[in-house]
């Protein structure tokens, strides 16, 4: 019973949306209808400048790294942590207090895994340099250092489930972006 309020938690914590909080109280406007329509950190960048982009960064990326703080306080196994995440991130990408119109995951993804290993920003960072250079692109190199993550946690782990599904909430993450990679594609094309 505690793990499934557990889950219901990190989705409504998910569902908090920090680009639609910061944008209306610093810019008086509405995220939803400003910019691309987007409400995670990127477009809040785009629609009041750098300061709403690093505070819906962080915002978003608290809400991932507090479900995994509160699932290692209940002792809950790295299996339940990562669930527990992807819940966050679901509620992120679909949140009920937005009528399920919300962000692309990555924030809350990011602080998720950080929180549940912080060495994987080396390898994040890593990834990242060592993909813009073929990439050429943002978006890109950090999603291709993102597919680093499963391997780096079966080396530090060990243990093939908890990597499995790490790569599982990767793949998720894909799928989100599927349509600006695909654009992507297609302008390289």
């Amino acid at each position: 019973m505690m793990m499934i309020g557990y889950f219901i938690l990190a989705y409504l914590l998910g569902s908090l949306m920090s680009g639609f909080i910061i944008v209306r109280i610093l810019g008086k406007k509405d995220i939803r209808v400003e910019g691309s329509g987007n409400v995670g950190a990127r477009n809040a960048g785009r629609v009041h400048g750098k300061t709403s982009f690093v505070l819906t960064f962080l915002g978003d990326a608290l809400k991932g790294a507090l479900v995994i703080f509160a699932g290692r306080y209940l002792e809950f196994s790295p299996e339940i942590l990562l669930v527990g995440l992807g819940f966050a991130i679901l509620g992120h990408l679909k949140p009920i207090t937005l009528k399920f119109k919300g962000g692309m995951g990555i924030s809350t993804f990011i602080g998720g895994m950080l929180a549940f290993e912080p060495i994987l920003a080396v390898v994040i960072i890593a990834g990242f340099i060592l993909f813009f250079p073929f990439f050429k692109s943002f978006t890109f190199a950090g999603l291709g250092s993102f597919m680093l993550i499963p391997f780096a946690i079966y080396f530090l782990e060990g243990a093939i489930g908890i990597s499995l599904m790490a790569g599982v909430l990767v793949l998720i993450i894909l799928f989100v972006h599927r349509v600006d990679i695909m654009e992507r594609l297609n302008k390289k094309a």
